[in-house]
């Protein structure tokens, strides 16, 4: 029996691919968590072959959430679901350890055939996803630039970023000075709009 941990924040999609999946005959849901934040206890807590895990949940996103697991239990296999098709996110789950990545609308038999896949080594990605993060190529951004892209989310000062994040508001400025222009945005609203819809943040 492949055992399965499923990991999403609206608890009515959860308990939809709950059945969906128990409906398999060689599988069974053991466990499920709805934060990103509690993947890695419920792992450890029921031990599981296949972790699915939405991208999009508090405490932890499914990405970092794939990184903690390929980190602490190398053994699980995991399978990021996503509603947002977004390039980056691919790129992103990939780098994070991820053996799987599809969007949660696939057919339920489809997830549960890229469930076996990974088990028997294989990596199974969405084509349409794959060819747009191809297309889209890497994300331009530094890791310092999508943390101060991301910390500016919420409209704060630079004076305010600065103290948020331990560095001079000069520092700041440059860098959000450097992602707009990488971007090619006009202001630093539409560059965290065009990093979040690329699925570079």
């Amino acid at each position: 029996m492949i055992r399965l941990l499923l990991a999403e924040d609206q608890s009515m999609v959860r308990e939809a691919l709950a059945a969906l999946l128990g409906l398999e005959p060689d599988m069974e849901v053991v466990a499920q968590a709805a934060r990103g934040d509690e993947v890695l206890p419920a792992a450890r807590a029921h031990p599981v072959d296949v972790a699915l895990l939405d991208i999009e949940m508090p405490g932890l996103t499914g990405i970092e959430a794939a990184a903690l697991l390929r980190r602490e239990l190398p053994a699980v296999k995991i399978v990021v679901l996503t509603t947002f098709g977004r390039p980056g996110y691919l790129r992103s789950a990939m780098e994070s350890g991820a053996d799987a990545f599809l969007v949660k609308d696939a057919p339920a038999a489809q997830l549960a055939t890229a469930v076996r896949k990974v088990l028997a080594g294989e990596r199974v990605i969405d084509p349409t996803l794959a060819a747009a993060a191809l297309a889209e190529g890497a994300n331009p951004l530094t890791e310092r630039e999508r943390d101060v892209l991301r910390a500016a989310q919420d409209g704060a000062t630079n004076a305010e970023l600065a103290v948020a994040l331990c560095l001079s508001q000069g520092t700041v400025r440059n860098y959000l000075s450097m992602a707009i222009q990488k971007l090619a945005a006009r202001n630093r609203a539409e560059a965290v709009r065009i990093a979040r819809e690329k699925g570079w943040l």
